[in-house]
């Protein structure tokens, strides 16, 4: 069983940045992949970002590449998820998800375990 807690999110202005945190519980925090999801308001739950076990293999949906960074520290069995040049459409709640698995995976589906999310709003 683990669970995810996640920190971070509040009201930033466009072009500004973010760091979100998600602590896990558990002590196989380290076998686990981790995600990061958004959901916006009517919209359904997107993918934005991935990493492996180790932090060797890492995804990103296109919209985000470049501006957003993933990382793991798996002795503070935290995963993080750095927004740089935020933009409006960036608004939305987003989610920490764990899946006991290897591969880096998009589908929401695939993934055991979720926090309670963090809401990101963005003013342009």
């Amino acid at each position: 069983q683990v669970q995810l807690v996640e920190s971070g999110g509040g009201l930033v202005q466009a072009g500004g940045s973010l760091k979100l945190s998600c602590a896990a519980s558990g002590r196989t925090f380290s076998r686990y992949a981790m995600g990061w999801f958004r959901q916006a308001p009517g919209k359904a739950r997107e993918f934005v970002a991935a990493i492996s076990w180790s932090g060797g293999h890492i995804n990103y949906t296109d919209s985000v590449n470049g501006r957003f960074t993933i990382s793991r520290d798996n002795a503070k069995n935290t995963v993080y998820l750095q927004m740089n040049s935020l933009k409006p459409e960036d608004t939305a709640v987003y989610y920490c998800s764990a899946r006991h698995s290897a591969g880096l995976v998009v589908t929401p589906q695939l993934y055991d375990y979720w926090g309670q999310g963090t809401q990101v709003t963005v003013s342009s």
